[in-house]
């Protein structure tokens, strides 16, 4: 991992010159949770200036560039980020943008973090290279975690009531628990640390799925592929359901949510 880190950080060094201003690490690796067949490895890059022609075509296929070199390399598919210039992602204006995600990578004119990612970034993460610039940016409100907590609220009632087969389908009950997590103590959890936190709590009315959802996330690769998890995993609707109940009664608690 740090090898690949230090290779990326290289490359990347490179290609932007002193128009690098800082590139951070944050996410699952900054907060200890990588989980190599799950996790990805998220950065975010801010230049002084704007990004030429040049740099946008050689950041824009550098991930598959270097596993091109390293074959046998399990890191480099997993990075995923952005690079723009600081102003532009401080004032939230159109310009371009290089981003790369799980499903590829494209240029963009708007790139925004939500306020879960902001508070990594903010709290936990990692200078890679360059100046330290986030006292440029204000941490993220309790109100705005909340508000951040009922949007996804939506977004589990909407999506897990039937999960797919997919590796990421229990997620569902990590992302509750973060949510949680977050509602009680105005923080941002790791997945695996907030399942184990709502385990502690006795929060979960599902306790064995959110057990085997935490072995999972613990070991993908030992069940990514398997029949037995992916008939388990499309059989969740109901569990992740029970469980987002318990996230709206604390919604309904802090007034955010209107009662049943």
């Amino acid at each position: 991992m740090k090898q690949s880190l230090d290779r990326m950080t290289h490359s990347i060094s490179g290609i932007l010159g002193n128009s690098l201003l800082a590139l951070y690490l944050y996410g699952s690796v900054a907060l200890n949770d990588f989980q190599q067949g799950w996790s990805d490895i998220d950065i975010l890059c801010f230049t002084r200036l704007p990004l030429t022609d040049k740099q946008v075509e050689s950041l824009l296929f550098l991930r598959q560039e270097l596993l091109l070199d390293e074959p046998a390399n399990p890191y480099f598919r997993s990075f995923e980020g952005a690079f723009l210039p600081l102003k532009q992602f401080l004032h939230g204006s159109s310009g371009r943008a290089v981003y790369w995600g799980t499903s590829g990578q494209r240029v963009t004119e708007n790139y925004t973090l939500d306020v879960f990612s902001m508070t990594s970034l903010l709290t936990q993460g990692l200078l890679l290279s360059g100046n330290e610039v986030r006292s440029c940016f204000s941490l993220p409100c309790l109100k705005e975690l909340q508000c951040g907590v009922l949007s996804h609220f939506h977004t589990i009632r909407r999506y897990g009531a039937a999960p797919d087969s997919s590796l990421y389908a229990c997620g569902w009950l990590l992302d509750i628990s973060r949510c949680l997590y977050t509602l009680q103590t105005g923080r941002v959890a790791a997945k695996t640390a907030a399942g184990e936190w709502a385990l502690q709590n006795g929060l979960c009315p599902v306790e064995q799925s959110l057990r085997k959802a935490l072995e999972v996330r613990k070991h993908p690769l030992l069940y990514r592929d398997t029949l037995a998890y992916q008939k388990w995993a499309a059989s969740l609707g109901p569990d992740i359901q029970s469980y987002a109940d318990v996230l709206e009664a604390e919604l309904q608690k802090l007034g955010l949510f209107p009662p049943s």
